[in-house]
């Protein structure tokens, strides 16, 4: 021992070395070593926005619209179909009974979903199926839904024809013709709507049973109405009521009642 008590030169030399290789292990990186702060600095460059934008455009192009082309002319004839089926249909007038109302050439659209929230009215312009129709061909289901299909798309025609009359008698309601004066109940009724040319025949009185309608066309002197062959109409041979002419142009109007 030193005098004085000291502890021996050696002993602090050691503990001076032992603290530089402490320093030296924690404070050196490894050789190759790439430091922390690159590693957690490093980002990824921002996509190119007009690069973006022109992909966005080529995928949008002519060639995308004519591979969708197909779908949306298919959901356009569907359309077309379910609403000339149960919706609006337009009808072509072949002959003159019903002129002045109705020229022959003229289109109307019909309206065929009216009549399930309220019975025909007088003065009604209706489009009914043939009451007394020739017997079709019996088809299984899948021809019979492929001549609808056709007649839907105008390929082909139903053997069945359709007339258009307007409604003068009601359910329950007499009607009597003196001489081309109509009489409901007894009571002579106004038909401005009637062509100038007078019919002057004449109808027995007549009760109108349920679910049937008693019809005639405007132009009375030239119409095969319930007077003649049609009889009386069923309610379930009705398809709908004629309210618009929307063909030519020059006599686009509405169709009114009395």
């Amino acid at each position: 021992m030193h005098p004085g008590g000291s502890e021996p030169d050696e002993a602090e030399e050691h503990t001076t070395g032992d603290r530089r290789d402490a320093t030296a292990i924690v404070g050196d990186p490894p050789a190759g070593a790439v430091p922390d702060t690159e590693t957690s600095t490093t980002v990824a460059p921002p996509p190119d926005a007009k690069k973006v934008r022109r992909k966005d455009r080529k995928a949008k192009g002519p060639l995308s619209f004519l591979r969708e082309l197909p779908v949306l002319l298919l959901v356009a004839f569907l359309l077309a179909l379910l609403i000339k089926t149960f919706l609006i249909q337009a009808f072509y007038i072949p002959s003159a009974s019903m002129e002045n109302t109705l020229l022959i050439g003229d289109r109307v659209l019909v309206n065929k979903l009216v009549y399930r929230f309220h019975p025909p009215r007088r003065g009604d312009i209706i489009v009914f199926e043939d009451p007394h129709p020739p017997a079709e061909p019996h088809r299984n289901p899948a021809s019979a839904f492929l001549h609808w299909l056709t007649e839907g798309l105008g390929v082909s025609n139903s053997p069945q024809k359709d007339f258009i009359k307007r409604v003068i008698a009601l359910p329950g309601e007499t009607i009597e013709i003196q001489q081309g004066q109509v009489f409901i109940n007894g009571k002579p009724i106004g038909e401005p709507y009637l062509n100038p040319i007078k019919d002057l025949s004449s109808y027995p009185p007549t009760k109108i049973p349920a679910d049937r309608l008693f019809v005639m066309g405007d132009n009375r002197a030239n119409s095969n109405d319930s007077r003649r062959e049609l009889g009386l109409i069923p309610f379930d041979k009705v398809v709908g009521r004629a309210f618009v002419i929307i063909w030519p142009p020059s006599r686009i109007q509405w169709l009114h009642g009395t």
